[in-house]
Order: C-alpha cells, then structure tokens, then sequence
C-alpha cells in the first residue's frame, strides 16, 4: 500500500500507460529488427532488446502493483494533527519550514514533500500544534516545533 495525491496516482498511471503502449512496442520492432540480423546467439543488438524488453515488464508490474494498492490522499484532512497529505510550519534551529506529508513515491525533499515512511515523516505524524518534535538526522538530533497544520 502506498499513499498517493490523485495527480501523482494519474502520473503513475500516465507512465504505465507508456510503458505498456509505446515503450513495449519500440522494443518489439527493436527485437523484430534484430532479428534479421541473422544468428540470435550471437547477436549483440537482440540480447541488448531482449534484457530492454524484460526490464520494461518488471517496471510495468510494479507500476500495476503500485496503482492497484494505492490509497489516495484525502483531499481534505484532519487538520488538528499531523496525517499524510498535510502540509506543516516547523521551526528549529535552521528557522522556519514548511513540509508536506506525501507517500513514498511522490517524495522530494528538495521541494519539501517528506515521507511517511522517512524518519522525519513518521516523528510528525500524528502530533498537534505546539509539540516539539526531535528526529535523528544525520548531521544529528534535530528539534521541530510545529507551528501550523494545514
């Protein structure tokens, strides 16, 4: 199971999509292509199409594993604690930030979007205005206060 926004479950499905359609079909010509080439064993271009072909298939299943378990993120939440799909104020020592609480596939720290799953994420979650909050990073322990869930 894994927590998804409904526009990161469309990316999910938008990408299966290619997947299935375009990428399956260029290497099918790829391998029809080298198959012409003559002795399949010794074929350099038909093993490269080949493990191309076998890769795409195992993205496409955990793609269709990822849309089939997937719990969309209420647009609306609970706002009185942190839950996934909020966003929050914290302060520390490095000031005021704001993060948002998203499933692991849509993370991106750089643009603030945490994990449930992340050390940080799961210290967050469930907790009110006003609690301190102290995670383990790498740098150290670090204390979050949080200001503002939305």
């Amino acid at each position: 199971m894994s927590y998804l926004s409904r526009e990161g479950l469309e990316k999910l499905k938008q990408r299966l999509w290619e997947l299935k359609t375009k990428k399956r079909q260029e290497v099918a010509t790829r391998l029809e292509h080298a198959k012409t080439l003559g002795d399949l064993s010794e074929n350099a271009e038909y093993q490269e199409a080949k493990e191309e072909q076998s890769m795409i298939e195992v993205q496409i299943a955990e793609l269709e594993e990822k849309v089939r378990t997937a719990v969309v993120i209420a647009e609306t939440h609970r706002v009185d604690e942190v839950s996934v799909g909020c966003t929050i104020t914290v302060e520390s020592d490095k000031g005021l930030q704001s993060f948002t609480i998203v499933g692991s596939d849509e993370a991106d720290p750089v643009m603030g979007k945490i994990s449930d799953e992340s050390p940080i994420g799961t210290a967050f979650l469930g907790k009110k205005v006003g609690a301190t909050v102290e995670v383990k990073t790498p740098g150290g322990v670090r204390a979050y206060k949080i200001l503002e869930i939305r």
